[in-house]
């Protein structure tokens, strides 16, 4: 029963302090508590590797339909689940080019 209270004791002592200590205390300044921000600018987009990835990306989604059709057939392709991970890598790829340089604008 003491070890009970002991405890619930320091429950409710510990939270106090923690936030006895966040609480600024008048006349303290605290220099320069946050790093200003660095306003950084995205690097231009590389045109011709953005197409390289976009045309990459049609040749293999072009081939997937092929592949599908063959595993009607029982014909299983080796390499369908590498051709799928490719076409989501470059499809995450161009998003995320995109997606940067219209929030830059």
């Amino acid at each position: 029963m003491k070890r009970l209270r002991i405890c619930s004791l320091l429950l409710f002592l510990c939270p106090s302090s923690v936030i006895a200590q966040s609480i600024a205390r008048p006349g303290y300044k605290v220099e320069n508590p946050v790093p200003a921000q660095v306003e950084m600018r995205p690097a231009k987009i590389d045109v011709k590797k953005l197409k390289e990835d976009a045309d990459e990306l049609a040749q293999l989604a072009q081939s997937v339909p092929s592949d599908i059709d063959k595993t009607t057939h029982g014909l299983l392709s080796k390499d369908l689940p590498e051709k799928l991970k490719q076409i989501e890598k470059l499809a995450k790829r161009l998003r995320g080019e995109v997606s940067v340089q219209l929030t830059a604008r």
